[in-house]
């Protein structure tokens, strides 16, 4: 069964996505800061981050760049879920270490074909 961490401030976004992914048969954990995610990650391991685009207590960058720099056997995918469709903010995101990412708000089709295509669900 893959991980999945859902790091978003908005509790709404959280009970949706993990909705989605437990359907999936992905075990979900949240976190709604950038600390609390990066402990996470560090202490029980995930396959996948979903990542919002500002998370409190940290720039996007900051956090993808401590993953970036971490140890490469628990580097997890990155989802960058974002609100703002916008090709420089996105090419930032991608060049700092985001694999993959999700427009918000999202529907149920919209998330898992994303899902889907980073490898997170089938």
């Amino acid at each position: 069964m893959k991980r999945c961490l859902i790091a978003d401030k908005s509790e709404i976004i959280r009970t949706v996505a993990r909705h989605y992914l437990e359907q999936a048969q992905v075990e979900v954990l949240e976190a709604d800061s950038a600390d609390a995610a990066l402990a996470l990650i560090r202490d029980k391991g995930t396959d996948a981050v979903i990542l919002d685009w500002r998370l409190p207590g940290k720039t996007t960058i900051e956090i993808l760049s401590a993953l970036r720099f971490g140890d490469k056997a628990k580097r997890p995918l990155v989802i960058y879920a974002t609100t703002e469709n916008d090709p420089a903010d996105l090419s930032r995101a991608f060049a700092a270490g985001a694999n993959s990412y999700l427009m918000k708000p999202f529907d149920q089709s919209s998330f898992m074909e994303s899902m889907a295509n980073a490898g997170v669900a089938a």
